[in-house]
Formats: structure tokens, sequence, C-alpha cells
């Protein structure tokens, strides 16, 4: 199997844009990944919705929804859009970030890796045993990976990066606290506001809702009336605005309540030299080196406590952990050897 450049369609989740400013951790990976695959010399095609900006060639599969609850709507029109497309054209690999095409693609031949970004009990629906003979998977953590263990089809997994380059080290910090994500339950910004409170700092909360009606319940139930005063909200925030409130930070919040799978926001904010203070959930212990990049730890009595060691943090050291384990260009090399082994695999060579 030769390493020449490759014609790799990604696919993306069917109801956000891809772009440098996604909130959502999967756009941001695909993103990354797709313009560090392009500058090699491969032949990148994203499947994704209107809005989208990609380094190779966009393929619109239709508007991203202003509606709520649209998703099986708009996830058939994808899903028939993308199948049209591969009846007209032809890919040596297909790279499905979408969370569900891998499960329906009886009918094709052409090789497809699967890049699984959420929790295990976050697909109920699948029959892991049931896919098709040409779908692998691959994880984004050893935890998420452990979770998956028994499945057939998994091929293993690859940690996430970033582009190092576009999040410059800052030591300077200023006084407040930041959670930036996906605005939802389980990211637990509510938590944030805890935190914030019991320290006497002030919190900028900062990220999207997406087109769900619980999402949007929940904003409006726990995130909405406690705005204001020492919490700040920033809707969407550009990706130079996130970067400044990324490098400007004393610390970076993540109190997920659910077992993450990685966590992208972790390793922009230790680039830019800023501790990260994370529950002990899934795959965060991995992301977060304690006592070293921030602090892990098991409850929000610990969060607040550890507000107080912030100091005690080097920033280069939090820039130095993510160049040494969570560059772009360290993923795309893990996937570029990924992507060998699925087209050895799928001409019943040995991986």
């Amino acid at each position: 199997m030769t390493n020449s450049p490759l014609r790799i369609l990604y696919i993306a989740y069917p109801l956000l844009p891809v772009s440098d400013a996604s909130a959502g951790g999967a756009e941001q990976m695909l993103w990354t990944l797709e313009r560090e695959m392009h500058r090699r010399g491969h032949q990148t095609t994203i499947a994704t919705c209107a809005g989208s900006s990609v380094s190779g060639r966009l393929f619109v599969t239709g508007d991203a929804p202003r509606r709520a609850d649209t998703f099986e709507d708009r996830n058939r029109e994808h899903r028939e859009a993308i199948l049209n497309l591969l009846e007209r054209e032809t890919f040596d690999l297909i790279h499905d970030m979408s969370g569900s095409f891998f499960g329906s693609v009886d009918n094709l031949s052409v090789p497809l890796l699967a890049t699984l970004h959420l929790p295990r009990s976050f697909y109920p629906d699948v029959n892991w045993n049931a896919l098709a003979v040409n779908v692998k998977l691959n994880c984004v953590s050893a935890a998420q990976a452990h979770s998956f263990a028994e499945i057939p089809p998994l091929a293993g997994w690859v940690a996430n990066g970033i582009a190092l380059e576009r999040f410059p080290l800052r030591t300077a910090k200023d006084d407040y606290l930041l959670w930036l994500g996906r605005i939802c339950e389980e990211k637990a910004p509510h938590l944030a506001f805890k935190v914030a409170q019991r320290t006497g700092r002030r919190l900028i909360l900062a990220g999207q809702v997406y087109p769900f009606s619980y999402h949007q319940e929940y904003f409006a139930r726990e995130i909405d009336p406690h705005l204001g005063g020492p919490i700040q909200f920033i809707d969407s925030p550009s990706f130079e605005y996130k970067v400044e409130l990324l490098a400007n930070a004393s610390a970076l919040l993540v109190p997920s309540l659910v077992d993450e799978t990685s966590s992208l926001v972790a390793m922009e904010a230790m680039a830019c030299g800023t501790p990260v203070l994370a529950f002990r959930r899934g795959a965060l212990p991995e992301v977060v080196s304690d006592g070293d990049t921030g602090y892990v730890v098991e409850t929000l009595d610990d969060l607040v406590a550890a507000v107080s060691r912030l100091e005690a943090i080097d920033p280069e050291t939090c820039r130095a952990h993510v160049e040494q384990h969570f560059s772009a260009i360290r993923m795309a090399d893990d996937y570029a050897m990924l992507y060998q082994r699925v087209l050895g695999r799928s001409k019943g060579e040995a991986a």
C-alpha cells in the first residue's frame, strides 16, 4: 500500500456548519483534520450544510435548520445527497464523522472509517456487530476505546489535535474564569456559575445553543436567569474572539457531567497557557495533566478549591503539554497511518 494522494470524502454532522468558529468538538476536529490532509496533497471533500468553510471542496447537502428538533428530516436529506454524490463520483475512502451515516451503507463498496466522537451510551440504536463489512470504527481516546473494546470493527483510537499556530501562548492572565462550548445540561455551565459565585470570580460563558428543544429549554431555565453582573454571556463567538477569551482567562472550567471522549477546548486553553479545571470524567484525565496543566477533580467542592491553586500552574508547561501530545500534525500523521490500515483491510491485507 503506497502513500499516494487519496480522494477522501469527509461526512459532517448534518445540523451544523463546519468552520473554525464551530462550537462542537466534532466540527472543529473535522475542520482541522481536513485542513491538514488538504495541505498534504490529498483531494478532500466535506459533505456538510451550507455556511461551512473548508480547505478543499465543499459539498453542500442542504441548509442548517432554523427550527428545533428537525434532525430526522435534515439527516435524511443529508444522507440522500451523499448517496447521490457517491453514485456520480469515486472516492478512495469515506471518513464519516456524522455519527449516523456509517450505520446505513450496506450497498457501498468504498472503505469507510467512522470516527466516534460520543460516549457509547449516546448511540443507543446501533447494532455494532451488524455493520457493513467495509465499515471500520475508531475512537478519540483510550477511555472511549475501552468502552468499545469488544466491537469487531474497531480499528483503534486517535487522539484529537489542534492547529497550534492558531493558539498563541499568553503568560499574563486576566481574573475571569471561562466556560466555553456547547450549551447543554451535560456540559454543566450551571456548575460554572456555582464555582464563580463561591470563589467571587467573574465568569464568562461563551458558546452556542444547538437546535434541540431540550437544549433551548435548559438555557432558558438554568442559564438565562443568572446572566448579568459578574456573569457575562457571549453567543457564538468568532474564532478570533474565542482565542482571545481562552488566552486571557485565568482558568477554563470543564465541569462535564458525562464521560467526555476528548476535550478540544481544554487543548486549546492549555495551548494558550491557560490552566484547565475539570471533573475526572472519561478522557479528561488523558487530556489534562493533573497538577501540571490544571487540576482534575472529583467534586464541585474540589473544583472550587482548585481555583485558589491556579498560580501553581505554569503557562509554558501547559503549552508544552499540548505541543507534545495534541498537535494537528500528530493527529494527521496518526490518521494517515490509520487510513492505510483501513484501505489495506478493505483489500484483504493485514492491518
